[in-house]
């Protein structure tokens, strides 16, 4: 293996910057018992129960390990209903962190989205944004408006890297405004850009977003689920952000925008937790009574204390270099050893994922077919490896008149690495699985889909591998 590419480091080993307190034992199973437990769950990874996965990277979303010191601010946790010193911390370093005014804690970030889009979206309405994910898409689309991806031209080619590969095409943005200025409420940056591979967005990209964004008055929202792995891309990647720090780079890249969205379940390293920031003393009034409809007060949003202070240190700590260094080499060298394998996968690896590219790895497995799904399930079926598709059972549809798969523009089978959880043997064992599944790859069948509810379908599809029909 070469040296490490992303800390600089002349030592082969990817070293944990923590030491493990606290272990949680893992169940085997056989090749039989996986069968069935897929099976029974309707080959659809998100029905299968966690003690009958190995390996979980179905999500780095509030998956991850807190620390010691989060922990000991959970038995701090204010539990006040109301005025809780708790959300005073919270706010505090959430305001430190963006500079932003008004700080609305909610459960999750998908309950700062729907907070947010009911506040300035609806029918005829239009959200750019580089690439809107499963739920961001969901509750924009739940207002009549539009969700509209403008990835840049280098997203396209999976297996070509590119440094920035996150990046919203501004030509495509700037003839969107022009044509329609004044049905666009805002726009909306995802750092890092999960849909299309956990790729990062320049600095320079956001600097130029702002300024075109400021010529037609529309206002800019990041969702900053993954922010602190952006930055360090930033920090690593583009040229002048050498000798910045990661809480440096972040700082700059909140001061682009209007507010921001953020689950805190990712780079907040908390179970779970989110919230939604603003500038806008009117959207921030208005989000507020939306939050005590649903949500809870203003100073807890659905969230206990103890969770405000755990996500209050986790903003902290995930800025830390050491833990991202490691972070992101961890996913370069799962990349690296899959790569090695001979499974495509989107090129380079993400900050919180590595991403297999179905249609590549199963060219014998047509879209219509779910290319993703069927890997997903071979992964599983071969060493207990949960992923999740990212793909046409995520975002195409069902036609309506033929019952056919209209499909997405890829499909993708993302392994999100839960935050320091896993060791690098554990990943080592990925890796091996991975080169299980390629050397039988020809015998993988397709699937198709036998129900499916009329939003976000693959939280719960039912599924059918085309062999057993």
């Amino acid at each position: 293996m070469p040296p490490d590419s992303t800390s600089g480091s002349a030592f082969r080993t990817i070293i944990e910057p923590f030491k493990i307190k606290s272990v949680e034992p893992l169940r085997m199973s056989t090749r039989r018992q996986r069968e069935a437990h897929l099976q029974a769950a309707g080959y659809n990874l998100f029905k299968l129960a966690s003690e009958d996965v190995l390996i979980d990277l179905l999500t780095d979303s509030g998956t991850g390990a807190m620390s010691s010191e989060q922990w000991a601010g959970m038995m701090r946790g204010d539990e006040a209903y109301a005025g809780s010193s708790s959300f005073a911390r919270f706010e505090s370093v959430i305001r430190e962190l963006t500079g932003y005014k008004h700080v609305i804690p909610t459960h999750q970030g998908r309950a700062a989205e729907r907070i947010l889009f009911a506040v300035t979206s609806g029918p005829g309405k239009v959200i750019p944004g580089n690439h809107h994910f499963d739920t961001t898409r969901a509750n924009i689309e739940a207002t009549g408006a539009e969700a509209l991806d403008l990835p840049c031209e280098e997203a396209a080619n999976a297996s070509v890297p590119a440094p920035f590969k996150g990046n919203i095409d501004l030509a495509r943005l700037e003839a969107l405004l022009k044509q329609r200025a004044g049905d666009v409420p805002l726009c909306v940056m995802t750092l890092t850009d999960n849909s299309g591979g956990g790729q990062p967005v320049s600095m320079r990209n956001l600097r130029e977003v702002r300024r075109m964004l400021n010529r037609f008055g529309v206002p800019l929202l990041i969702d900053a689920a993954r922010f602190a792995e952006n930055a360090m891309f930033v920090k690593l990647r583009e040229p002048g952000h050498e000798s910045r720090s990661p809480k440096e780079i972040a700082r700059e890249q909140f001061s682009y925008a209007d507010g921001c969205t953020m689950s805190a379940k990712k780079d907040g390293i908390a179970n779970i937790g989110g919230f939604l920031a603003l500038n806008s003393d009117a959207w921030a009034a208005t989000a507020r009574q939306l939050l005590i409809l649903t949500e809870g007060f203003t100073t807890y949003g659905g969230l206990a204390g103890r969770d405000l202070e755990a996500i209050a240190q986790g903003l902290e700590e995930v800025l830390h270099e050491d833990y991202l260094r490691y972070r992101l080499r961890s996913a370069e060298y799962l990349g690296d050893g899959i790569r090695k394998a001979g499974v495509s996968i989107v090129e380079p690896p993400g900050g919180h994922a590595v991403y297999i590219d179905a249609r590549a790895t199963l060219p014998h497995i047509p879209p219509e077919e779910l290319p993703g799904q069927a890997l997903s399930c071979a992964l599983y079926l071969e060493g207990g490896v949960r992923s999740v598709e990212i793909g046409t059972v995520m975002f195409g549809r069902t036609d309506p008149n033929t019952g056919g798969q209209v499909p997405a523009d890829h499909d993708l089978v993302r392994l999100a690495l839960p935050r320091r959880v896993y060791t690098q043997s554990h990943v080592d064992y990925v890796i091996e699985v991975a080169e299980t599944m390629a050397r039988q790859k020809a015998a993988i069948c397709g699937y198709r889909i036998v129900s499916e509810p009329p939003a976000l379908r693959h939280f719960s599809a039912v599924f059918e591998p085309l062999s057993k029909r």
